[in-house]
């Protein structure tokens, strides 16, 4: 029953976004498209939180490290109730607080704002390494773009959360194999990508990014007892649940307009 409820509630984040971008004539529709469903499980099924208590000290913590992707995440706020789901029409909008990049000024349950990449992982890590010492339960989560990890401050960030055994710290890899305009492969080669992340101390799991049944059951399986933090690279299709848009690095600048928007919002029905 939970595995359909998170389907649609992916859909929704979907249909969110073909729209948002559609009227503010923003970006990125691709990369949103892929991670739909992590954002999906996260906010249907995992995180522990509070939309009327947006600051409650006992929260789980995501930051969402590929910040352009951020009307995913105001999508998944408004459908969890963080505010209404009619302020998602203003998106990048002229004195919207919804901007293109996610923030989080004015916006309940973002926790930190992010854009450039290669920040959310090395933030991530130092607030899980504040709650260490706290002697705080909460967990924290990271969602991050493949394309970001050519960035060497992420690799500082993976030596320090192994370092200081952060089992409380989860990074999801949103790995569609697209960035920019070429594939990641092309663009600066990232495989061996598992190898690498386990030989710097991380407990690792590849799982298909698409499937909300598998997604719930690696992120909620006990694994503190391993004392290493976790990194899941969740396989994704970049303009996933779109025909026109999957695989294509066209949409990580083009807004659907016209036939194209209309088709897309068909196709998601």
């Amino acid at each position: 029953m939970i595995e359909n409820e998170l389907k649609l509630l992916a859909n929704k984040i979907r249909r969110h976004a073909i729209k948002m971008t559609s009227i503010g004539g923003s970006s990125h529709v691709g990369s949103i498209l892929s991670i739909a469903d992590i954002l999906a499980v996260l906010y249907g099924a995992v995180l522990n939180f509070k939309p009327n208590q947006p600051d409650w000290p006992d929260r789980d913590r995501f930051i969402l490290s590929k910040g352009h992707a951020g009307a995913g995440v105001y999508a998944a706020l408004a459908e969890s109730g963080f505010f209404s789901v009619d302020i998602l029409k203003t998106h990048y909008q002229n004195g919207s607080n919804l901007s293109g990049h996610v923030s989080h000024k004015g916006i309940p349950g973002v926790e930190f704002s992010t854009g450039s990449l290669g920040h959310g992982l090395p933030v991530t890590a130092g607030m899980a390494l504040a709650a260490k010492i706290d002697k705080k339960n909460h967990h924290f989560f990271v969602l991050m773009s493949d394309g970001e990890c050519n960035e060497g401050s992420n690799w500082e960030a993976i030596m320090f959360a192994s370092h200081h055994r952060l089992n409380n710290l989860t990074a999801i890899i949103d790995r569609n194999m697209l960035q920019s305009i070429h594939s990641t492969e092309e663009t600066l080669e990232l495989e061996p990508f598992a190898e690498k992340w386990k030989s710097f101390g991380w407990d690792v799991i590849e799982v298909d990014g698409h499937h909300c049944k598998n997604l719930f059951d690696e992120l909620t399986k006990d694994r503190i007892s391993n004392n290493k933090p976790l990194c899941i690279i969740a396989n994704t299709t970049k303009g996933k649940g779109v025909s026109f848009m999957e695989n294509k690095v066209l949409w990580h600048y083009r807004s659907p307009k016209g036939d194209e928007f209309d088709n897309a919002i068909k196709e998601l029905e």
